[in-house]
């Protein structure tokens, strides 16, 4: 069931997605060669707690950590390890906060140290997908006009448009109606109404968007080695156009 939120509950959620773009922020500087993905999983931890809210994830579908976090080859739902960041690296650092019973849910990419202009341009173009996916979430648009958006940029760029993960709604639970992919038919699917409140996240690879799974049986790589993006934001829609509801303001 899609549920529609209130201005209050609007506001309730962009006061979790403050808590959760402040830790990303926090991020840009702590993410460095030698650290591991386990401290970056117990600084988020830290954070959230700090802030009175409480990490989401933990407990969600049996899920032991704060974050997710991915890197390199890996899609999504990379476990936090003693794996210490290599120069070279690209970490996606997934997580989820609820404050006070409101969800807010990002995902955002880091580089390691120097990287490949192919990763860097991998970056840009996943975080462009975002933005071009959000220019699209106005009310009255189809879910298949942010999909289009997304894959016909991508793809015009030599990337892969990763099929086997979609977008969803959110709050009060993390994941919710509407699920939709980030690839698709401008013209098609639900009408996006106001009081929405949804996720778009692409994962963007530098290969072939196809997957295989660990045998952990969370964690997404590409079959062939290829690297991953992903930038997600969760938003409201409003009448006054999208909502970003996890904006990291500076």
């Amino acid at each position: 069931m899609i549920t529609i939120k209130s201005q209050r509950e609007i506001e309730q959620m962009a006061e979790s997605g403050a808590i959760l773009a402040n830790i990303h922020k926090l991020l840009r500087t702590f993410i460095a060669p030698g650290v591991t993905t386990n401290q970056i999983n117990q600084l988020v931890q830290k954070k959230i707690e700090e802030a009175g809210a409480v990490a989401a994830q933990i407990g969600f579908e049996g899920y032991e950590y704060a974050t997710c976090i991915s890197v390199n080859d890996e899609i999504c739902h990379g476990f936090p390890s003693n794996y210490a960041l290599k120069p070279g690296d690209i970490v996606n650092v997934d997580f989820c906060v609820d404050f006070h019973g409101a969800i807010s849910d990002s995902c955002w990419t880091y580089a390691v140290g120097e990287i490949t202009a192919e990763h860097q341009e991998l970056m840009a173009v996943t975080k462009e997908a975002l933005r071009l996916g959000i220019e699209q979430a106005q009310v009255g648009n189809r879910l298949g006009d942010i999909g289009h958006a997304i894959q016909t940029y991508v793809e015009a760029k030599g990337f892969g448009v990763v099929k086997d993960f979609v977008a969803h709604g959110i709050g009060p639970t993390i994941h919710e109606e509407p699920f939709f992919p980030h690839y698709g038919i401008a013209g098609r699917g639900l009408r996006l109404k106001p009081g929405m409140t949804i996720t778009i996240e692409p994962m963007i690879t530098t290969g072939t968007w196809q997957m295989k799974m660990d045998s952990n049986g969370w964690t997404a790589r590409t079959v062939d080695g290829g690297y991953c993006a992903q930038y997600e934001h969760s938003l409201a829609i409003t009448n006054e156009g999208p909502i970003i509801l996890t904006e990291q303001v500076e």
